[in-house]
């Protein structure tokens, strides 16, 4: 069939043709943007999953959804060791700028400039470093508001001025914050707690953020009460009625069909796992010589999609591995033979490998570091990455 047509997007973070499954999340935030707007008390969202089940791309969709209500928002890829200061003044600049121009009160909006100026000028040295961002010089930054240097009390300040700003219009302001878990613990507590806060006054500002499985265990950890503080939704690979969907969709804007047996096939490929679906799902198209697509065509298509996802998705991880990293990982995968690579004992991987547990701290906590394992209790890791064991079996074999 014409590759040229091909319906299915395998990207990092690429929306595919057909949001399948996501249908409750995306009702129940609608149900959050109405409320917030009318001055309802609602929680803040955290998304949490493993990689390729398509938490960034839930995470744009929930920023659509708030854009087309004429909201003010903005977007931050939290990363290891870097402070938020900066990046959240970049994302409220960008909100603000969304409500600016229909604001009637230039005074106000400036007002709020020179408030988020004066909140990013505190920014350290070390946390500019590679950021290529000014804040608005057409105004002062305020003073003795958001400036303390105090990150709690300066994103409560803000945070007040951004919902006041967007109340203004009858609407909200959202941040959205993905790779949440890579936040320092302190950057974390501080942000917790600014949440908290505006969630008492019932302030139309939301945080929604998007990570990994531990990601709620994080949370808990800086701040007792984040329990209650945000709505937790699990992303997850999809049941196979959605996955027929996202399939059989897509396929059916260009007059394609789907047999059977072939749907059969690639659920069992893919487990559901969104980003697999569209890798395979784009490969048997094109190698598919005509509609239906058959249990064949998926067949010859397979070993390509798989080598695909071996190299770019399985093997780029690996590669930033160090040694002791790779033969914790493989200690890993031995012992998640049969126990679809969930959680195993940290215990137990020291066991195969014949070493003391605090001998490989190191290992693991650099594989976390990296993303690459999570712990979602204590005396236990698991792969971030769905499938992961399996190909460092097929690798190590």
């Amino acid at each position: 069939m014409d590759p040229i047509r091909n319906p299915y997007a395998p990207g990092a973070g690429q929306r595919p043709p057909e949001l399948a499954g996501r249908d409750t999340e995306v009702r129940q935030f609608e149900v959050v943007l109405e409320r917030v707007a009318a001055g309802r008390p609602e929680r803040s969202l955290v998304l949490s999953g493993l990689r390729g089940v398509g938490k960034t791309v839930l995470l744009n969709t929930l920023r659509s959804q708030a854009i087309k209500r004429a909201w003010g928002t903005g977007k931050i890829e939290a990363r290891p060791e870097q402070s938020i200061r900066l990046p959240i003044a970049q994302a409220l600049h960008t909100a603000m700028r969304e409500l600016g121009h229909r604001h009637r009160d230039e005074d106000r909006v400036d007002q709020f400039s020179a408030v988020l100026k004066a909140f990013a000028l505190r920014t350290g040295a070390e946390d500019r470093k590679g950021i290529r961002w000014h804040p608005p010089v057409d105004v002062a930054a305020a003073k003795g508001r958001a400036d303390s240097g105090d990150l709690e009390m300066d994103l409560i300040e803000l945070f007040t001025d951004a919902a006041d700003l967007a109340g203004d219009l009858s609407v909200g302001a959202g941040l959205f914050i993905d790779e949440m878990q890579d936040i320092s613990a302190d950057d974390l507590s501080a942000l917790c707690a600014a949440c908290h806060e505006i969630s008492q006054q019932s302030a139309p500002l939301v945080v929604v953020g998007a990570g990994l499985p531990h990601l709620p265990a994080v949370l808990s950890a800086s701040k007792s009460y984040s329990e209650r503080l945000f709505r937790y939704v699990r992303v997850d690979r999809l049941a196979r009625d959605a996955c027929d969907r996202a399939l059989m969709i897509p396929a059916e804007s260009e007059g394609v069909q789907y047999d059977d047996e072939a749907l059969d096939e690639l659920y069992a490929q893919t487990d559901g796992y969104p980003y697999f679906v569209q890798a395979f799902a784009h490969s048997t198209w094109d190698h598919a010589p005509k509609s239906p697509i058959t249990i064949k065509d998926v067949a010859v298509a397979a070993p390509e999609a798989s080598a695909e996802l071996t190299v770019g998705f399985f093997g780029s991880r690996y590669e930033r591995a160090t040694p002791a990293e790779r033969e914790y990982m493989r200690a890993m995968a031995e012992l998640g033979i049969g126990v679809d690579d969930g959680s195993v004992p940290t215990a137990e991987v020291a066991s195969t490998l014949n070493r003391k547990p605090q001998s490989l701290s190191p290992a693991r906590d650099g594989l976390i570091k990296k993303g690459l394992v999570f712990s979602a209790e204590r005396g236990t890791v698991a792969f971030t990455v769905p499938h992961f064991g399996k190909f460092l079996r097929t690798r190590t074999a």
